[in-house]
């Protein structure tokens, strides 16, 4: 009884199968000959190539399969970014958002810029002074001897004996008497001569810087002297004496150097960057550890056309007034140049420039979310603004921030692009590269 129980359940499990599976062919049928909508025709569609779907650096010109047997997948001409710049980017605004992209308006602004340097304090070379004497002999007396002493205009400096000087003293003389009994002879041509012969042994005297003074005083005592007086022809400081008493010189021999500090010049160094900023004339302000919480006042005298190699500056030259000697040779000086304002400069902030080194660029959002890469050409830059001669517009908006990450993107769609296009199409992979022939026949 069991057994046919049993043998009774077998049967009806087996029933019940077969109706299922029939229900589910018929199910699987009635699939397969339901009508399929029809899909749009795509003919009408330009396709500019094919593309692995497994690997999209592999593309076809033509229809292909891969190893797998996989259809290779077909890029079209109106696809989005089919016919953008290289390299656009588009980010949802959300994304825009959330990744923190500020842009800043591409305008014409006035730029200006205080350019910082530093340099020493020197003597002013057009006031430097050295005192020859324009006779041979030897110095009998001397009145000043130190380095650093200050001179009045006139001051006497020394004496010197000379047989030159003492000879033309005499022929001076000797001139005054003949002048004195010649001038009441009857003969014009007499009395001519001896008024030139005095014109010509003062003149003489003259032209050995004998001073007026010392002149005057042999017309009124008559009496010739052994050492003759030289006095500094102008105010200033002594930088060198070069000789001492009893020495014998000749017109080759320094006797003074004298420096009249009154204005000094200042030798700055500007970097490269800031050359471009500055031109003589411009005014200048220095401040020295010498004289803290006072700011000297001067301005650009030359800028000297060859660089320092060392330091990578440019020398330039600045005047200063010195009236009450505080600016000293020698003085380590703080300087900040007052560069001449440049008007209507197309600039953007200087943040936004991406520095690759072989070129630079910014990114210009030309859409909500649609960011393109620009090559530019910089100018000048001050203020944190740079000048763009090329590769902007005014009133483009141009990203300040998060400009690094959308580059990221924007170089690694530019790549694949470029070994995706095939030769000859126009959109932003267009230029075929050695690289992608390889992929094309590597496809085939």
């Amino acid at each position: 009884m069991r057994r046919f129980l049993l043998f009774m359940m077998v049967i009806a499990g087996l029933g019940l199968a077969a109706a299922g599976g029939y229900l589910a062919g018929t199910r699987v049928e009635s699939k397969k000959m339901k009508p399929v909508p029809a899909q749009p025709a795509e003919s009408k569609r330009k396709i500019l190539f094919y593309r692995n779907p497994m690997n999209p650096a592999i593309t076809s010109p033509v229809p292909a399969k891969d190893q797998m047997g996989m259809d290779y997948v077909p890029v079209y001409a109106d696809e989005q970014g089919a016919n953008e710049p290289a390299g656009t980017v588009r980010i949802d605004p959300v994304m825009v958002q959330n990744i923190g992209v500020r842009t800043e308006i591409a305008k014409k602004i006035t730029l200006g810029k205080i350019v910082m340097g530093y340099g020493r304090v020197t003597y002013n070379e057009d006031n430097l002074l050295v005192i020859h004497p324009k006779f041979k002999g030897w110095v009998e007396e001397q009145f000043v001897s130190k380095t650093g002493e200050h001179l009045k205009k006139g001051q006497p400096l020394l004496s010197v004996y000379s047989p030159e000087l003492v000879a033309t003293q005499e022929e001076y003389l000797l001139a005054l008497a003949s002048e004195k009994m010649l001038s009441e002879s009857p003969v014009a041509v007499v009395r001519e001569n001896a008024s030139s012969l005095i014109k010509a042994s003062r003149r003489r005297l003259e032209l050995f810087d004998i001073s007026e003074s010392a002149i005057r005083e042999l017309e009124e005592s008559g009496r010739i002297k052994k050492a003759l007086v030289i006095n500094t022809p102008t105010a200033g400081t002594v930088l060198m004496v070069g000789v001492r008493p009893g020495a014998y010189v000749t017109p080759m021999t320094d006797l003074y150097r004298i420096a009249d500090l009154s204005t000094v010049w200042v030798y700055g160094n500007i970097f490269e960057p800031d050359l471009d900023w500055i031109h003589p004339g411009d005014k200048a302000a220095m401040k020295i550890a010498a004289a803290p919480g006072r700011t000297f006042h001067g301005k650009i005298d030359f800028i000297y056309p060859y660089e320092q190699g060392k330091t990578r500056t440019v020398r330039i030259r600045l005047v200063f007034e010195n009236p009450d000697m505080v600016l000293k040779p020698g003085m380590f000086a703080n300087i900040t140049i007052t560069a001449r304002p440049r008007q209507d400069v197309l600039a953007v902030p200087s943040e936004a420039i991406i520095r690759s080194g072989e070129q630079d660029q910014v990114f210009i959002e030309t859409a909500p979310g649609r960011f393109e890469p620009r090559v530019v050409t910089l100018g000048i830059e001050a203020k944190g603004f740079t000048e763009i001669l090329k590769g902007v517009n005014p009133g483009e908006k141009v990203v300040t921030s998060a400009q690094f990450l959308i580059d990221s993107e924007s170089k690694l769609k530019e790549a694949t692009y470029k070994m995706l296009a095939p030769k000859g199409n126009t959109g932003p992979a267009g230029n075929a590269t050695p690289m992608k022939k390889a992929m094309k026949m590597d496809a085939k």
